[in-house]
């Protein structure tokens, strides 16, 4: 089998290079997220050394990420609590929704954006990021914070809202009608909800089937059915993160404990390299044409999430502190507002030149304005 040296020495220079920036981050006790950042887009196209060689492997690399970091995520929680939790802030999901759709489709209005285009800025605007959110709340350690499952539930439910938005915005941007939109979006949601009742009622079958004595074994199934799931979530436009995330909730006990322990190196290589391809994705000198805009898009729809993380916390009976906490930790935009951009930014062009800098802007500026949030 012939090797790439290019893509070997490429990859070898990302690994150099992030180890370099995680340790400058955790020497003043930062999250390395908004560097990764960083050195994605210093290392993309249009940046100051691309790294075209590497290029598919980081893809395929980010999308593996982002099923490990749910996946671990939720293998910390179980699933009739964290069942009970997601149905307490059902409210919680419509002043999300109200509060962080409306901003982007109001901008949308405002640039002449046609009805695909305002429906896409208000999902742009809407959705957190689950990856960039699950490992900073791992970095700052407030998974056992009494906000985190507020934080996760509003989360969750956003991804369940996606099971329902990303297919009607993939059909009406192909030019589609809206009764097929409707239709695939039936077919989702309906999916998406037998698997998550199925992973209610017998889930617990799920870590007996999987438990092994030998650590290799262990990693290999628990991998396996992760991406199978999360393949078929995806498939379904309902998010691969729901399905690793439905994976981790449902192994408890010994089982959950050893797979953490077997999956966290795992998880901690392929999330940086996550955040490198967000990085890799944006050419800098898109950044600036709209820039100004998308300042005040991104300063506007920081301030609702905060807003929303508060409201959800505050249902929990958390203080005024982890009421902000959990604010903060919702304000980073990632995946899937990028996923939106490339769905609807081929029928509207002009999408992208105010998403792309929106969606990097709170990529790096939220993990900042989390670890400082007292």
């Amino acid at each position: 089998m012939e090797v790439s040296v290019a893509l070997l020495l490429e990859l070898g220079v990302i690994l150099i290079a992030l180890t370099v920036l995680g340790s400058a981050a955790r020497r003043f006790a930062l999250s390395p997220i908004p560097l990764y950042l960083l050195a994605g887009l210093a290392l993309g196209n249009g940046g100051i050394a691309p790294v075209p060689a590497a290029g598919e492997f980081v893809s395929t690399g980010a999308s593996i990420g982002v099923v490990l970091l749910l996946l671990t995520l939720g293998l910390e929680f179980s699933i009739g609590e964290f069942g009970a939790s997601m149905r307490r802030h059902l409210p919680s999901a419509w002043v999300d929704l109200v509060l962080n759709a409306t901003p982007g489709a109001i901008a949308g209005w405002l640039l002449g954006l046609n009805a695909v285009g305002i429906l896409a800025m208000a999902g742009i605007t809407f959705i957190s990021s689950s990856g960039v959110i699950a490992r900073l709340l791992n970095d700052l350690r407030r998974l056992g914070n009494r906000e985190t499952p507020a934080v996760l539930s509003v989360l969750v439910l956003e991804d369940f809202a996606m099971a329902a938005y990303l297919p009607v915005l993939a059909v009406l941007a192909a030019g589609g009608t809206w009764w097929q939109a409707l239709l695939w979006m039936s077919v989702a949601l309906a999916a998406l909800g037998s698997a998550f009742a199925a992973s209610y009622r017998w889930g617990h079958h799920v870590g007996r089937l999987i438990s092994h004595p030998d650590d290799e074994q262990l990693l290999l199934r628990i991998l396996g059915l992760t991406l199978i799931v999360a393949a078929v979530a995806e498939h379904l436009h309902a998010s691969a993160a729901v399905g690793a995330f439905l994976v981790g909730l449902t192994l408890t006990g010994e089982t959950a404990d050893r797979a953490r322990a077997v999956l966290t190196p795992l998880r901690d290589l392929f999330a940086a390299v996550f955040f490198v391809a967000i990085g890799l994705s944006v050419d800098p000198k898109d950044l600036l044409p709209m820039l100004p805009v998308a300042l005040v898009l991104a300063a506007v729809t920081a301030l609702t999430k905060v807003a929303t993380g508060a409201y959800a916390a505050r249902r929990d009976g958390v203080a005024r502190p982890g009421r902000l906490r959990a604010g903060t930790a919702l304000i980073a935009r990632g995946e899937f507002s990028l996923v939106i951009i490339g769905l609807a930014g081929t029928t509207v062009a002009a999408i992208a030149p105010v998403a792309t800098p929106y969606v990097f802007i709170l990529a790096t500026v939220g993990p900042v304005l989390t670890r400082f949030a007292k």
